[in-house]
């Protein structure tokens, strides 16, 4: 069953679960564990308080095909990395197990986030003010490197960035998810591997943005891709011809192709497939699918063309993902 949801709606509904079932503080008293109510999914998250100014949540959570409708915001300065599991805010930004997410501090416009119940969502996510970060990674004279700026944006439009979520990005949070230690101990060990996470993070947005080649798109422009992206996500079973799709975003077909070469590194049909063997993946998951189901909702008509073109994403057949078996890639 699908769900849409106001955020106000989804905390009233964890409020009333965690008079039921209240959150469980580790015996270390670091650590301050949350159910997800049964309404929604299941799972748990584990909240930790590092500094004043820092928090950590460790989750593994599924929901239940859930979309959360959030509004126009004050946001914090975010890292998130998933090992599993998708989070799609449609033009905002897709996270998943090989894009992870820093968001600056700022105005976070008003959005819909999908969970699909398909894969599980295990990863961490850490929240700091923008104070803090100011204060750990200032220069000598005081001031954030002008690389940081983009994160810490006052009354003005939040900035976000997509990180490939590299082998040593994993690591470091399957480490904090395994932490050995506990008490102070602990606490030190992740406070250590956060910064050591966030490091990653900002590394890799740097060496995106010093690699990238040179675009002379419009932000305006820009968005209008993004949005035409978020249209195809959206109409995967019958998307509009390449001319509707640029008639209804207000750009010509050429500068529609440019866009989508330019931030997705693909054609439009390209980035259309791609989405469509994704969601494919999620689906076949779904133990009430048949593969025939499957490849209708993806907008195959041709199901041996459909088995082709997700062995050579995927690494292994249909019928294998809908029996359990991982992703060769994974």
């Amino acid at each position: 069953m699908s769900l849409e949801l106001t955020e106000q709606e989804v905390e009233k509904i964890c409020m009333e679960a965690e008079q039921q079932c209240p959150p469980v503080t580790s015996i270390d008293r670091l650590e301050t564990i949350y159910s997800v109510p049964t309404l929604v999914g299941s799972g748990y998250s584990r909240d930790i308080k590092l500094y004043p100014s820092l928090e950590l949540c460790i989750f593994h959570e599924t929901y239940r095909d859930l979309t959360i409708k959030v509004p126009e915001n004050r946001h914090l300065v975010q890292f998130k990395v998933l090992l599993s599991g998708v989070e799609d805010s449609g033009n905002h930004v897709l996270i998943d197990a090989k894009q992870s997410y820093v968001g600056g501090s700022g105005i976070q416009r008003r959005l819909k986030v999908f969970l699909p119940q398909s894969q599980p969502q295990v990863g961490v996510n850490i929240h700091i003010q923008s104070h803090l970060l100011s204060q750990f990674f200032a220069t000598p004279t005081g001031e954030l490197p002008a690389e940081l700026q983009p994160l810490v944006r006052g009354d003005d439009w939040q900035q976000v960035f997509s990180p490939k979520t590299t082998e040593a990005m994993r690591l470091v949070v399957q480490q904090i998810v395994d932490c050995p230690f506990w008490g102070a101990t602990k606490r030190l060990y992740l406070q250590g591997k956060v910064f050591e996470l966030m490091a990653l993070q900002l590394s890799s947005i740097m060496c995106d943005r010093q690699s990238a080649p040179e675009t002379s798109l419009k932000p305006s422009t820009i968005a209008r891709i993004y949005y035409a992206a978020e249209i195809l996500r959206s109409r995967l079973e019958q998307p509009p011809s390449q001319t509707e799709l640029a008639q209804q975003v207000g750009v010509s077909d050429r500068t529609l192709r440019r866009g989508f070469q330019a931030l997705f590194g693909t054609t439009v049909w390209g980035y259309l497939t791609e989405q469509r063997l994704i969601q494919a993946e999620q689906l076949l998951r779904c133990d009430n699918l048949t593969v025939a189901e499957v490849v209708h909702r993806s907008g195959y008509s041709n199901q041996g063309h459909f088995a082709a073109a997700f062995k050579r994403k995927f690494g292994i057949t249909p019928k294998q993902c809908a029996m359990g078996k991982k992703l060769a890639q994974d």
